[in-house]
C-alpha cells in the first residue's frame, strides 16, 4: 500500500515520526513536504498529497499540521477525498470502516507522538465495511458532485 504524507511546519516533527513508523512497518510512502519546521502555508503541501490520493497514485494520505484541522479542510476540497481529523484510535478506525476515509489528518500540537501513532495504526488497520454504510458514502459523493456541477457521466 502506497501512502502520501505531508505537513506544514506545525506538523513537521510528527510527520517525521509517522515516516519512521511507516518505514518500520513495511509501508511505502512519499513525503510531499514540508522539508523543515520553518513556517510555510499548509495548503501548499496538503493539496498535492490529497490530489495524489484522489488520482489513485496513493491508496491513503496522512497529513499533519498544528491541529490537523487546516490540512483536513484543504484535503476535503479535493474531489474524491474523504479526510478525517482524528484524535483517538476508535474514531480513526470508524472513519475507515464506516466513512471510507482515505486521508487521516493529525495535529502535532493536539496529540502526543504515542497517541498519534496509535491513531495512525487504527486508521491503517481499518477496512471499509460497505454494506449499510455504502449508501451513506454514495450520498457524500452525490453531494460532492452537486456542488462541483458534475453529473454522473462526468465522474
Amino acid at each position: 500500500m502506497k501512502i502520501a504524507i505531508a505537513s506544514d511546519h506545525g506538523g513537521f516533527r510528527l510527520k517525521k515520526q509517522i515516516a519512521a513508523y511507516l518505514q518500520k512497518n513495511g509501508y511505502s510512502y512519499q513525503d510531499f513536504g514540508a522539508l523543515s519546521d520553518e513556517a510555510v502555508d499548509y495548503p501548499d503541501f496538503a493539496l498535492p498529497a490529497a490530489q495524489a490520493v484522489a488520482d489513485g497514485e496513493y491508496a491513503l494520505g496522512i497529513l499533519c499540521c498544528g491541529t490537523g484541522v487546516g490540512v483536513s479542510i484543504v484535503a476535503n476540497k479535493v474531489p474524491g477525498i474523504r479526510a478525517a481529523n482524528c484524535s483517538d484510535p476508535f474514531s480513526a478506525r470508524m472513519s475507515r470502516e464506516h466513512n471510507d476515509a482515505n486521508v487521516l489528518t493529525l495535529g502535532e500540537r493536539v496529540l502526543g507522538c504515542g497517541l498519534a501513532l496509535e491513531v495512525l495504526a487504527a486508521f491503517l488497520q481499518g477496512r471499509y465495511l460497505g454494506g449499510r454504510h455504502a449508501c451513506r458514502v454514495e450520498k457524500i459523493k452525490e453531494i460532492e458532485a452537486k456542488f462541483l456541477g458534475q453529473g454522473e457521466a462526468d465522474r
